[in-house]
């Protein structure tokens, strides 16, 4: 049981929730939970065919019946699973998104209040979550992606909370897994003991956005060296090479790292904004087409 949890202060509430089950288990984990939570809950897309009814992935793009229907039945809020339930997403009570990269942010904002102790994520998830940790005196460890890079990290350092950016939630005091329910439970808990709405809760984080581009890899390109052209220009910056190489401005990071799947190498860029995160992105894919052009 996980004494901080206060469910008296969340059902207290009565929160109004919508959540799109995408059409998969969601609509066998999520009822039960929200009942128990005492939220008042309307399911979209709960016909447990596994024919999802969209992209079943958590992004804004797949998101837009989940936020018209947030508006339309004056929700406080709108959650989205994944098929497996173990990334979670949230929209705002007016339809806004809260953004996958920043749930692991408003959970480990609700840990940090009641416990002390190190925070994970990825390498490619927001800055946000160090910044949270730095409101608390704690610290952040950034580990290579994946999720068992993220809980081998978490063991290492004794972290309290971790996961990534894509809407992945582990506590430890529960599982070393993504759990997309606790992080429900816990945003919530959140919500009622600040007594705010999604989009007010947002506002209290520090503003990024961050964009994914990929180069496509040819036999001819020799992925290291690429990866090495890019450092040397940028040799007085922090560098991390755990996983391919990231690079620490102040004012944003950019990430590249070779894909594990297909013939790409991903770049990652976070900034204030798109514009500036592309701006940093820019003269790193002039190097490579300068070299594999």
């Amino acid at each position: 049981s996980l004494s901080y949890l206060d469910l008296k202060s969340i059902k207290s509430q009565n929160y109004k929730v919508v959540v799109d089950c995408v059409n998969s288990t969601g609509a066998i984990s999520l009822p039960p939970l929200l009942d128990a939570l005492g939220c008042e809950t309307i399911l979209i897309n709960d016909e447990m065919t596994g024919d999802f009814a969209h992209n079943p992935e958590p992004v804004p793009e797949n998101l837009g019946d989940l936020a018209k229907a947030v508006v339309d039945y004056k929700c406080d809020l709108g959650i989205a699973v994944d098929p497996d339930v173990d990334r979670l997403v949230f929209v705002c009570e007016d339809g806004s998104m809260f953004s996958e990269e920043y749930t692991l942010v408003a959970v480990a904002d609700f840990i940090l209040k009641h416990k002390k102790g190190p925070t994970v994520s990825n390498l490619s998830s927001t800055r946000a979550l160090s910044d949270v940790a730095k409101r608390y005196d704690q610290t952040y460890h950034a580990s290579a992606v994946g999720e068992v890079n993220v809980v081998n990290k978490m063991k290492t350092v004794g972290a309290v909370i971790g996961g990534e950016g894509n809407g992945g939630v582990i506590l430890p005091d529960l599982h070393y897994g993504r759990d997309a329910l606790v992080g429900i439970a816990l945003v919530l808990n959140l919500l009622a003991n600040e007594n705010k709405t999604l989009s007010a809760l947002k506002a209290t984080y520090p503003t990024y956005e961050i964009i994914k581009t990929k180069v496509q890899l040819n036999p001819k390109m020799d992925v290291d060296n690429l990866i090495n052209l890019v450092k040397n220009a940028y040799l007085n910056e922090t560098l991390n090479e755990v996983d391919g190489l990231k690079i620490d401005f102040d004012n944003g990071w950019v990430h590249l790292r070779k894909s594990n799947t297909e013939p790409i190498m991903r770049i990652i860029a976070e900034a204030a904004t798109k514009d500036e995160a592309d701006k940093l992105i820019k003269p790193i894919l002039s190097i490579i087409n300068e070299n594999y052009a």
